[in-house]
């Protein structure tokens, strides 16, 4: 199996690299057709390849198609010609060209062509045979030029020959298309020739008029001796024809009296036997439709008992059918509507009964925590306000005045809150009532309203700071009695008013 697959594996990438090897030729591989030539150059000599193809090297060789096809193009300077007589004219031509088949002319081209484009290559031409137009008309005069075309085309084509030879092509066909000048040379060149034939063409006219008279004098007299012998035979031939025809009017009318009482006599036979026949016939045809209708009679009879058996089985199969299924369907409905509604019943029964037990367990267990809760908020609040109680009995002056100043920053910060959202402070005056000068002023009005604190705290609730300061057990009174031996006392006990109390923690 190793050994197969090793050669399995030998064969594919000998595949792919003859595919790759095929596919690079394919590329490498250049192909023209008759109508074109491939130049292939760059290593070793230029090399011609007309209707095939060859292998271009990439780097080292490259390779140019150049169009054997026949060019074909106007030649029509757009200055004016002189010709011989000095007479200007504009000559309109139509040149076919073409590159030549062998390879030296081919090399030529390319060497002249191969990289312009076909307009610059038919304008290149069109100027080299302008030129020689021009001085192929110089010697000749116009005569030769319009009588003569082919003359004036076979004359450019030998004397651009040399020319066109140079660039590797050759002249196919050269054709004076038109020749036209300003001055009406042209056509005032072929009036005297239009004034003799015009001339010419009357005095053949006038001879033709005058033998046309005479041959018809003669014709007239010839037609009138004709006529009258022709008149002279038409009366003899008209009398024989009138006799001749008085003859077969006779015959004719003898032959159709016999004709008529032939067949008057065949006619009336005719009728008789008719009758007769139709009459037979008339027999037959009834005979024939009292069998018919005997017949149509019977099938009907056959057909409506066939109809009744048809509807009885109708009926037996649409109504009796249809009415025992109907009754059957409505008691299986009757029976499972039934059914239906003793269980729905049964189901919101027990529904309603898991649902109301559900509910009772629900506002029972509802109930029981917010009263657990209530009871357990009023006991929090309770123990709160006895602990805040004592704690407020043992405050002193120094806690108090701790209270006081620590709620001084927030009442600081009340009041310069709506100083903060000012984005810009313009100042007008640079002096007050209270000596500030500038921004000192906005702080000592700060200070000012904070000091007022204490009267709006007298207004609102009606009694003075100082009166609750005073009832606020000073420090002196807390301080207890100095130990024997002027120790304090170990326990870390205070008094006040002569017992002992637990003092407060104190706030520095």
């Amino acid at each position: 199996m190793g050994a197969l697959g090793s050669v399995a594996i030998m064969a594919i990438a000998l595949v792919i690299f003859l595919f790759l090897v095929i596919g690079t030729f394919g590329r490498l591989y250049r192909k023209v057709g008759p109508n074109q030539a491939l130049i292939v150059y760059g290593m070793g000599h230029p090399k011609i390849v007309k209707g095939g193809g060859a292998i271009v090297w990439p780097i080292v060789q490259r390779a140019d198609e150049l169009s054997l096809e026949l060019m074909s193009f106007d030649v029509a300077p757009q200055q004016e010609l002189y010709t011989q007589q000095g007479v200007a004219v504009k000559v309109e031509a139509v040149a076919q060209i073409k590159f030549k088949s062998d390879v030296e002319s081919i090399l030529t081209g390319g060497e002249q062509f191969l990289r312009k484009t076909p307009v610059e290559r038919e304008n290149l031409i069109r100027l080299s045979m302008e030129g020689h137009l021009r001085g192929i008309v110089g010697q000749l005069t116009v005569e030769a030029i319009v009588k003569q075309p082919e003359m004036v085309a076979d004359r450019m084509r030998e004397t651009v020959a040399a020319d066109m030879d140079k660039m590797g092509l050759e002249v196919i066909s050269f054709t004076i298309k038109d020749v036209k000048d300003e001055n009406d040379y042209i056509a005032n060149m072929g009036r005297p020739d239009i004034a003799r034939i015009k001339r010419d063409a009357d005095i053949a006219a006038a001879e033709s008029t005058r033998d046309t008279a005479i041959r018809q004098a003669e014709t007239m007299r010839e037609a009138a001796v004709a006529r009258a012998a022709a008149d002279q035979e038409r009366v003899i031939a008209e009398m024989a024809s009138q006799t001749r025809q008085a003859e077969a009017s006779r015959d004719l009318e003898l032959k159709r009296a016999e004709f008529e009482r032939a067949t008057k006599t065949a006619q009336a036979q005719a009728d008789k036997a008719y009758e007769i026949q139709a009459n037979v016939m008339q027999q037959q045809i009834v005979a024939e439709q009292v069998g018919v209708e005997r017949v149509q009679r019977e099938q009907q009879i056959k057909v409506q008992e066939a109809e009744i058996i048809r509807r009885e089985r109708e009926l037996e199969a649409t109504v009796l059918k249809a009415a025992e299924a109907d009754k059957r369907r409505i008691e299986i409905q009757a029976e499972a509507e039934r059914q239906r509604r003793v269980l729905e019943a049964q189901g919101v029964a027990e529904a309603n009964r898991a649902e109301g037990a559900a509910r009772a367990d629900v506002i029972r267990l509802e109930g029981t925590a917010e009263a657990d809760i209530i009871r357990a908020k009023g006991e929090s609040e309770a123990a709160a306000m006895e602990v805040r109680a004592a704690a407020f009995k043992e405050y002193n002056q120094a806690a108090v005045l701790d209270k006081l100043l620590t709620g001084m920053p927030e009442i600081a910060r009340a009041f310069a809150e709506p100083l903060s959202r000012v984005d810009k402070i313009t100042i007008v005056s640079q002096g007050g009532n209270g000596g500030g000068l500038g921004a000192s002023q906005i702080t000592e009005d700060m200070v000012r309203m904070i000091a007022q604190a204490p009267a709006v705290f007298e207004t609102l609730t009606g009694q003075k700071v100082s009166d609750l300061m005073s009832r606020v057990p000073a420090l002196a009174d807390l301080v207890p009695p100095a130990a024997p031996g002027g120790g304090a006392p170990t326990n870390g006990a205070s008094y006040v008013g002569g017992s002992p109390a637990s003092t407060p923690p104190q706030r520095s």
